[in-house]
């Protein structure tokens, strides 16, 4: 699709890396006769009590952490979710992405894939129905599904907390100018990764979430925001900016001016071939292991 915004090969911000954090129990035996069977099992890891679900994860990952909690086959809980009968809104069309709310639940006994997920979306449906979030979106003539559709790219494009509000307000400027959203971080959504770096063949991918060549928002979420990103889309800072990139850790810079974005992206660059050059001296340097004997 033609533009009135010159096209770009490289990323204006790559999302945050997260890892789960899953809490392990110890259980502590006390009494003479609960030893030896102590000692049976203790070749066994110990099951979490808790599982923690990190901002900006996608569905998959907190699929596949649910199914590491429980100790299931891959692919267990995808499969249960379609089955567990979630409290979704109608627009999800049965597709829990954006409500399995980023928090910590406990895991019982009696945990399953299915009141895991339900807890997550009943979690979600709480703290996105409070009055205050269903009237910022009435406010800024969202739907809450919509809402949280702009939360989610919010949480995937910000450096930090404090890049938010500038982001989601670069989202609201580009919708109302009729332009293109143009987030890397929907394309890599549609093809299932996460990087620093969106070539000129990505952005030409056949996808509902390509937001480059498609217009509005995406179909979906594409990730499961948290609370800092979800009022960053109710409150957009005040500003006219268009574009963003952070050019290095702790520096994103945010304009409306397309000449200052391309500086800023040069020096982006610039910066990223500098840490691969030296990557690459350093794996140089590095001595290969002796073969074994």
């Amino acid at each position: 699709m033609q533009t009135n915004i010159p096209s770009r090969n490289t990323i204006k911000l790559t999302r945050r890396g997260r890892l789960a954090l899953v809490v392990s129990g110890a259980v502590l035996a006390g009494t003479a006769v609960a030893v030896p069977l102590l000692t049976l099992d203790s070749d066994k890891p110990a099951r979490p009590r808790t599982l923690v679900i990190p901002e900006g994860w996608r569905a998959g990952q907190v699929y596949a952490a649910v199914d590491k909690a429980l100790t299931l086959p891959a692919g267990s809980t995808k499969q249960a979710a379609a089955k567990a009968g979630l409290k979704l809104p109608d627009a999800a069309e049965g597709n829990p992405e954006g409500y399995l709310y980023p928090a910590t639940y406990p895991l019982d006994d009696k945990a399953t894939p299915q009141s895991l997920l339900a807890a997550m979306v009943d979690t979600a449906n709480k703290k996105f129905s409070a009055a205050p979030v269903a009237a910022g979106a009435q406010r800024d003539y969202m739907n809450l599904y919509q809402a949280v559709t702009v939360a989610s790219i919010v949480q995937a494009e910000s450096a930090t907390k404090a890049d938010m509000a500038k982001v989601a307000r670069v989202v609201f400027n580009r919708l109302e100018r009729g332009m293109p959203l143009q987030m890397d971080s929907t394309l890599h959504y549609a093809l299932g990764r996460t990087t620093v770096r969106t070539t000129a063949a990505d952005t030409r991918l056949d996808s509902p979430y390509n937001s480059y060549q498609r217009m509005g928002l995406p179909p979906t979420p594409i990730d499961n925001p948290g609370e800092d990103a979800m009022h960053a889309a109710l409150n957009p800072a005040p500003g006219d900016w268009l574009y963003f990139v952070t050019v290095k850790p702790g520096d994103t810079r945010f304009t409306a001016d397309y000449a200052e974005h391309e500086r800023n992206v040069a020096e982006f660059n610039a910066r990223q071939q500098s840490l691969a050059a030296q990557r690459s001296r350093a794996a140089q340097r590095t001595p290969s292991p002796e073969p074994s004997k």
